[in-house]
């Protein structure tokens, strides 16, 4: 009985609270994700372009697109959706995940996305960071302090332990406060610094994180960074249209993602300008900048391959623990 159970086709279907405390350290966070990259640029993954459609509702704002990838190394197949009602708002914010299980030909859970994004987002800049910063990079500045920015600090220190300066600018208390806690809570010992002047603390910075959904600063602007400086944009609006084109050295965590999400970036022309892709450069096919003092730009959007083993990581602890509900969806 209990084989025939567990070959019955069926979902672990695990809410936001259910995901919400789930322990999952940022260094092994950060590992996943670079192994998904570096299986990518091997080929053993697969990863097509974002499909993304705006609503034809003209009185309405919102957004919905969805995601379909393949996880080579867990050989996990998984299917992402968004919704939001309000391009500037996370009140209406909907993301789920459903993953497969490509070794047994089962489903194996359906869940939030909400935790597997707020992972997987800072991961992917801390990886940025570490190939693509400058080699003796000691500051770091993160603009926002919504959801996107939230892990930024604690992951990118996790990552590049010789960090000496953490600054960061928002203008929400609660993200203010949150932003902190979530800081001390992994680096008790160290501070990090609240800024006011945007231009400024770009310009001192040599690794800059623009996560800002609505800029309450003015945008940043590539020409701002010092010689070295690294601008990673975390899809966001807080970055200036052009910041691409006027780069030395341009990264994309994937290109074709770029082409529909980032088109604003390039420039009037709107055609951009990638030198590498973030999955070649963690493999070694590709530089992650010309010479030290190049500025490089990087936009940073979610591939699914990233999502899958955070996911994964996160759903099997959670089922581990008793949580969710096994739901024979096919019965």
């Amino acid at each position: 009985m209990t084989k025939a159970y567990l070959r019955t086709p069926a979902l672990h279907i695990l809410t936001r609270s259910e995901l919400a405390d789930i322990v999952l350290a940022p260094a092994d966070a950060i590992g996943l994700v670079e192994d998904a990259y570096r299986s990518f640029a091997d080929g053993a993954s697969r990863c097509p372009t974002k499909l993304m459609m705006p609503l034809p509702d003209d009185r309405r704002d919102a957004v919905s697109y969805s995601m379909l990838g393949y996880d080579g190394a867990l050989q996990h197949l998984g299917f992402k959706t968004s919704y939001r009602q309000g391009s500037d708002s996370a009140e209406k914010y909907y993301t789920t995940i459903s993953l497969y299980d490509d070794t047994t030909g089962l489903p194996f859970a359906f869940m939030d996305c909400h935790r597997v994004g707020g992972t997987r987002t800072p991961a992917t800049t801390a990886i940025i960071a570490k190939h693509c910063a400058k080699a003796d990079a000691r500051s770091a500045l993160m603009i926002g302090t919504g959801a996107q920015g939230l892990n930024t600090l604690p992951y990118l220190l996790t990552a590049m332990p010789q960090l000496q300066t953490l600054r960061f600018f928002g203008t929400h208390p609660e993200g203010i406060r949150a932003t902190q806690e979530v800081f001390l809570s992994y680096f008790p010992e160290r501070r990090i610094e609240r800024v006011d002047d945007v231009p400024a603390a770009v310009a001192e910075a040599d690794i800059v994180v623009v996560a800002s959904g609505r800029a309450a600063h003015p945008k940043v602007q590539t020409a701002w960074l010092k010689p070295g400086g690294l601008l990673i944009s975390v899809a966001s609006k807080g970055v200036e249209s052009g910041a691409l084109r006027e780069a030395d050295y341009a990264v994309a965590t994937n290109t074709g993602q770029l082409g529909v999400t980032g088109k604003r970036l390039a420039g009037p022309d709107g055609a951009p300008r990638i030198d590498a892709e973030l999955p070649d450069i963690v493999s070694g096919l590709k530089a992650s900048r010309h010479t030290q003092s190049d500025r490089v730009f990087a936009f940073s959007s979610g591939m699914i391959i990233t999502d899958i083993p955070i996911a994964h990581a996160l759903a099997t602890r959670a089922i581990a623990a008793g949580r969710g509900r096994r739901i024979e969806l096919w019965s």
